[in-house]
């Protein structure tokens, strides 16, 4: 409303209906100074009646449809506060059902290993420069989480700490060739170790390797932790997507695809602590 009252707009409307008002009065002083003649002095001052009356319900009708407008504004405002709210309301529900479903899943893994002491955590920043897909996630050294604690989802191996803050931690994936663990064929219990590698990277793969030539491992079977590094016995890694040789050794070598979506991650958990914590074997592969 001020910035109306200081326009060109309203200066010019209020220029106006001074006019009228002046030339209204004026016409009625020389109606009365001329009163043998009041016909007169009526007709000259009637049209300027009509043009005060007429400027008189423009601006009425200006200021109720500007009463008008800003009461229509402010229910809108209402209205809008009301669905933000309703939005919320859907988005805290949402994650309240994404949590509940978080932690149901992770009850299973707990049930099959009771030992299992687990932090939950959320992804905060993904290193966008790592081809392998490393991150970090909201908790720390505060949270009990240490260097080489094994980093898991429902689905199965993400990685492990290797960068530990007071809030905060770095997580490098089963991607990175940084990382070795020993690994059984779930079928036949071949065994090997996966690793990864950058031509796999870049297809969201990691690789079997070291297994033997005369191994049964086949495309489709899964493969799991055989409990050698840090990493304990029995979680899943993924399924073997190809199998090849390496022409370096000529030992057989499998592609495996991570049950784990390391690109789509956004809750993992910690394993703090479980039964045979020690053994630590993290560098190696190709």
């Amino acid at each position: 409303m001020r910035f109306f009252l200081r326009s060109r707009q309203f200066k010019i409307i209020l220029s106006i209906f001074c006019a009228v008002v002046l030339l209204t009065v004026t016409a009625v002083i020389i109606g009365k100074r001329m009163s043998p003649q009041t016909d007169i002095a009526a007709a000259i001052a009637a049209p300027f009646r009509n043009l005060f009356t007429n400027v008189s319900n423009v601006v009425t009708d200006f200021f109720d449809s500007y009463n008008n407008g800003s009461k229509l504004s402010l229910e809108n405002a209402e209205l809008k506060s009301e669905i933000d709210a309703l939005r919320q309301k859907v988005a805290d529900y949402e994650e309240i059902t994404e949590q509940n479903s978080f932690y149901k899943d992770y009850l299973g893994i707990k049930e099959s290993h009771p030992d299992f002491v687990f932090t939950d955590a959320t992804l905060i920043s993904r290193d966008q420069d790592d081809p392998y897909g490393s991150f970090t996630i909201n908790k720390g050294s505060a949270s009990g989480i240490s260097k080489y604690d094994p980093v898991i989802t429902d689905a199965g191996i993400v990685g492990y700490i290797t960068e530990v803050g007071l809030i905060s931690c770095k997580v490098t994936t089963i991607l990175s060739p940084d990382i070795t663990l020993g690994a059984l064929d779930n079928r036949t219990h071949d065994s090997g170790i996966v690793t990864g590698a950058l031509s796999f990277a870049n297809k969201n793969l990691c690789q079997f390797a070291n297994l033997s030539r005369s191994c049964n491992v086949a495309v489709g079977d899964y493969v799991i932790t055989s409990g050698e590094g840090i990493f304990p016995e029995g979680l899943l890694i993924g399924s073997v997507y190809n199998i090849g040789i390496d022409e370096n050794n000529n030992s057989i070598y499998a592609e495996i695809k991570p049950f784990a979506e390391i690109s789509e991650l956004r809750s993992v958990m910690v394993i703090t602590s479980f039964e045979g914590q020690g053994g630590i074997s993290v560098e190696g592969g190709k």
